[in-house]
Parts: structure tokens; C-alpha cells; sequence
């Protein structure tokens, strides 16, 4: 879809500076940003984690923090001025005219209201439904978000839904009320490809039917590349480059800008590929794997009490069937080797890493790590085995596995004082350090709690204090999704890396399945809590042998623009 900026735009930027006060003086976040978003369009925004893509978001609907503030610049929305509007009139036109799709969904949501009725508040208040049909028109919004059973999960909590189905909901209540402009900072980011695809292709549509405007927040390049008309590339808080998307992929004009794509994957041939051109680190060596399984897992089984159990049996009927989140699947993972975990939201991958750490209980089954078996030891004494220091995880959501009163360093240190019983407050200053490095997080950033980082820096310190033991088997719950390209690329090589030297395994759960091609030597394709296809990753995800791998695989974005530049990489690989 091509779309013109001649007629006047809906919404308008125009040197907009953004600050925040801090102890240690004024931070310039957003530094004389401009940007048009037209009738119809779709804009993205990309840049690194800290760029100011988000903080810019934040000041358009006008909820900056109280350290922040507008310094200067204009901003206005459909003729209005949104810079120096009143809070009552911009609570009328949050979630009616301009809505926003948030990058962490469990802050996003009430945790002790049913996530049906959030979504009729909004309908309610803005007048889109009355109290008799509100529940009807919120069933109809989680449908088309691809919810499974959107009348059972109308009644659900937060807490009951996985971190994906949290994501659709509140992308429900942000289109409920059809709004002129959706703002959605990574709205992907915790969904399966399917899923996403579902959803950009629902936000498409509304943008197309309803002459609704967008603008996606993505540190996805693959994603920004199909789905937007133009980009705007930020770095530093600054805009270094914009352009239609065709012209920005066939020629950046900014360094940055071609830093990026290289780092995306859809480009790489090799994991090698994905890092700049200036930081060029030997092959890899080849793969050395143990003959004996390090994790044996069979017949895993995890049931929970069917929805309202108690209460049907309370009331006579007893006959509801437990729910099987995981039901009976068997697994290896040899030394040395790493196996991806992949399927939609909801498969049950989340649950069985979960089973694996010893953090949650089998309802059955077996698992074995180095001979020994794991489910004796119940999952609330298992911080206390030998076992533990061996045994370590990177968590999906780095905003909820961080202590709040701990700072990065106090994170990343905790293990090497529980675990390692190191004493010597140099040294684990020095080891702390040195980790950080490691995964790309400032040292400068080293003393900040996790409030006063951005959600790709808490990912990197989550990611640092997982490998500060030199783990043997590591388990990744999603660990690069809330990482820019460029980041990735980084922590996906000191991955690599880290497998080849100690001889690390991992269990790496993911919905980017162009990651797991890159980084897994097997890949196990999970679906509805079993396992419907495994294999090399080369063969399985080159030769799908299950239709379900193959829908999986025709639903990861793929921009003809990125076609010349992995032609390129391999031409260059070879």
C-alpha cells in the first residue's frame, strides 16, 4: 500500500525533546525527533533498546513518568494539540481516538479483574457497547485476537494465561474501540509467528477498512519490513534515518541503519553473519557431542484442575477432566548440544522448561539430569541441591524475574555469593563486570535498579546472572525477545561461544524460529502439550516433514527487501 504525506497528517511530531530528571542530572532521551504519520499509513519506528522509540510513544498519548517531561517541540493529533492538552482531555482520547498496544502485558493488565471485563470497561466508556452487549462485543475482541475458547478465557485472570495470551488480550482491548491511531510498542513480542501473523494481519486490515493509522515500535526488522509503509531509524534518542521501506532496505543511507539489517536474521546464513562487519570473530568449531544423554526426559506429564473444578464437584459434577499442559512427551539433550523448543503460545513449552528447572512439579513422568533423577526432589527444595549451580534459566519475562529492590549488578552477583560461595566483594565486582560485558549491558548501568531499565537491558542483566555459574545444561525461556537485532546478535554469539568452550547444553525455548535455526543443532516442534515433530534443525525446518511445522514456518514474516541482503551474506559466507 503506498500512502502520501500531501494531505495534512493525523498525527504530527516536531521537535520534540523529551527529558527525565535523575540523581545524577537531566537525561536528554529524545533529542529533536520529527515525524508525519498519515491517514491509512503504517510507520515504524526501529532502533536499539534505550533509542527512544518508546519514550517517544509515551509522550504522544502523554503518559511520561513523573520524572519526565516535554521540553520542546510540538505534537499534534487530527488538528489538536496533544503537547500542552489537559489530562481530561486526553483520558477522552486515550483508548477511543488513539490507543496503544504495551510492550509488557501483565503490567498492562488489572491482575484481579477478569480480562473480559477489562475489555468491557473500555467498550463502556467510550460509549462502543451497552452494559447489556458489552460482554458479547468483549467475546467477539479475544476471538479475533486467535484465542482459544474466548467464552471460557472472558472469565480468566492474568495469572492464568500464559505470557503470549496476555499479549492478545491487551491487543484486544486496544482495537476494541476501532481508534484512529494504534500506537503498539512491540506488540509481537511474546506471541508464536501464527499468532503474529494473525494479529499484523488484523491490524493491517483494520488499517486498511478502517482508515486507522499505526504506528509500530519494533526492534523486529523481518516484522517492520512486511507490515510498514515507512521507517524511521532511531539511535541515541535521535532520528538518523527515514524512508519508504523498499528505499530503506535496498539502500540505508546510515551506518546504523546497515548494522541493523545485517544483525537481522532472516539475512544470516550462519550465526556468524549476524554480527557487524567490523567485529569479525573465527568460525565456529565443529560441534562436539557426549555420548550420554546430560538430560533425559520420558512420559513428562504436567494436569491442572480443569476451570471451576472444585466448585462442580461442590455442586455434584465431578466429571470435568483435568487440563494437560503437557502430556507425555520424551526428549534428550545430549553435552555439548542444543536442542530449540518451539510451537505456539500455549503448547506447553514454557511449562515443561519449567518442569526441567525443578521451579514446577510433574504430574507424572521422568527426569534424569547426569543419571540422576530430578522429580524426587519436590521443585520447592530444589534450590538447596548440588544440583542447582548446574542447572540454570533464563526467564521470558525479564520486567518480573528481577528483584525490584536489587540493582544489576546486585542481580548478576547474587548467584556467584548463593552458589559459588564467593566472598571477596573486588572480585565479584571484577566477575560481575566482566559478565556484563559479555552480554552487552554499560557498565555505567551496573548500579541502576531494574525500574530505571529499559525492558532489552533487564533481559541482558537476566541473561548474565543465568551464566555467571557456568552452567552445564541452560535453559532459555525466550531470552532474546525483548532484544534489538543488533543485541541478539551479540548475546546469540556469546551463546555459541559459550557451548563450544565449556561444553555448555541448552534447551532453548523460542517462538523465532529463524533464530533457532541458527543457534540449535535439533529442534523439537511442539503442539497442544505433545510433540508432533523432531529433528536436526537443518532438515526439519528446511523439510518439514508435519503440517503444523509447515504452518509455522509460512507464518514467519519474510520482506522481499531482505532478499538482496542474504543473497549478499551468503555470496560473502562463500
Amino acid at each position: 500500500m503506498s500512502t502520501t504525506l500531501h494531505n495534512p497528517p493525523l498525527l504530527a511530531v516536531r521537535d520534540l525533546c523529551v527529558e527525565f530528571a535523575t540523581r545524577k542530572g537531566t537525561v536528554n532521551a529524545v533529542r529533536s525527533v520529527n515525524l508525519q504519520v498519515a491517514k491509512g499509513e503504517t510507520l515504524g519506528i526501529v532502533g536499539e533498546s534505550g533509542s527512544g522509540k518508546s519514550v517517544t510513544s509515551y509522550a504522544v498519548m502523554r503518559i511520561l513518568d513523573r520524572a519526565g517531561r516535554i521540553a520542546a517541540g510540538r505534537i499534534e493529533f487530527g488538528g489538536m494539540r496533544l503537547h500542552d492538552a489537559d489530562e481530561p482531555m486526553m483520558s477522552d482520547l486515550r483508548g477511543r481516538e488513539i490507543s496503544m498496544i504495551f510492550q509488557n502485558p501483565r503490567a498492562a493488565l488489572n491482575p484481579i479483574r477478569p480480562v473480559g471485563k477489562q475489555i468491557e470497561d473500555v467498550l463502556i466508556r467510550h460509549a462502543q457497547a451497552t452494559r447489556d452487549r458489552a460482554k458479547e462485543k468483549a467475546i467477539e475482541a479475544l476471538a479475533k485476537v486467535r484465542i482459544r475458547d474466548p467464552e471460557a478465557r472472558y472469565h480468566a485472570y492474568p495469572f492464568e494465561l500464559s505470557g503470549g495470551m496476555c499479549q492478545r488480550v491487551v491487543i484486544a482491548i486496544a482495537l476494541a474501540c476501532k481508534p484512529q491511531l494504534l500506537i503498539a510498542d512491540e506488540p509481537t513480542t511474546g506471541l508464536d509467528v501464527t499468532t503474529q501473523k494473525a494479529v499484523m494481519e488484523l491490524v493491517r486490515e483494520l488499517t486498511r477498512s478502517e482508515g486507522m493509522s499505526t504506528l509500530l515500535i519494533t526492534h523486529d526488522l523481518g516484522l517492520a519490513g512486511e507490515y510498514c509503509d515507512r521507517i524511521i531509524v532511531m539511535e541515541k534518542g535521535a532520528v538518523v534515518e527515514q524512508q519508504d521501506t523498499r528505499g530503506l532496505f535496498a539502500a540505508p543511507a546510515h551506518p546504523y541503519t546497515r548494522r541493523l539489517i545485517r544483525s537481522t536474521p532472516h539475512a544470516a546464513r550462519n550465526i556468524r553473519d549476524l554480527l557487524p562487519e567490523d567485529l569479525r570473530l573465527p568460525p565456529l568449531p565443529p560441534l562436539q557431542v557426549g555420548a550420554e544423554p546430560l538430560l533425559e526426559v520420558k512420559d513428562l506429564v504436567r494436569e491442572y484442575a480443569p476451570p471451576g473444578g472444585l466448585l462442580q464437584r461442590l455442586r455434584g459434577r465431578g466429571d470435568a477432566q483435568p487440563f494437560r499442559a503437557v502430556d507425555g512427551i520424551s526428549f534428550s539433550i545430549a553435552r555439548g548440544e542444543s536442542v530449540g523448543l518451539v510451537g505456539e503460545s500455549g503448547c506447553g513449552k514454557s511449562t515443561t522448561s519449567a518442569m526441567v528447572m525443578r521451579l514446577l512439579d510433574a504430574t507424572s513422568g521422568s527426569i534424569r539430569f547426569k543419571g540422576r533423577e530430578l522429580t524426587t526432589v519436590p521443585s520447592g527444595r530444589f534450590a538447596g541441591s548440588p544440583l542447582r549451580r548446574e542447572l540454570q534459566m533464563v526467564f521470558q519475562d525479564p520486567h518480573e524475574s528481577l528483584n525490584p529492590r536489587s540493582t544489576a549488578a546486585q542481580s548478576i552477583a547474587d548467584p556467584l555469593l548463593r552458589l559459588e560461595g564467593m566472598t571477596d566483594a573486588a572480585a565479584i565486582r571484577d566477575r560481575v563486570e566482566a559478565l556484563a560485558a559479555q552480554v552487552g549491558l554499560p557498565l555505567e548501568l551496573l548500579d541502576r535498579l531494574p525500574h530505571q531499565l529499559s525492558g532489552g537491558q533487564k533481559a541482558r542483566v537476566g541473561i548474565a546472572r543465568a551464566i555467571a555459574t557456568k552452567p552445564e545444561l541452560l535453559i532459555l525461556d525466550e531470552p532474546t525477545a525483548a532484544l534489538d537485532v543488533s543485541v541478539q546478535a551479540v548475546v546469540l554469539n556469546l551463546l555459541a561461544d559459550l557451548k563450544a568452550e565449556f561444553g555448555m547444553s541448552y534447551l532453548f525455548v523460542s517462538h523465532d524460529l529463524e533464530v533457532v535455526r541458527l543457534l540449535c543443532d535439533r529442534v523439537i516442534v511442539m503442539r497442544a502439550g505433545r510433540i508432533v515433530e523432531e529433528g536436526p534443525s537443518a532438515r526439519v525446518l528446511s523439510d518439514p516433514q508435519a503440517e503444523y511445522t509447515r504452518e509455522l514456518l509460512s507464518a514467519i514474516p519474510r520482506p522481499a527487501h531482505l532478499a538482496g541482503h542474504a543473497a549478499a551474506n551468503r555470496a560473502v559466507s562463500t
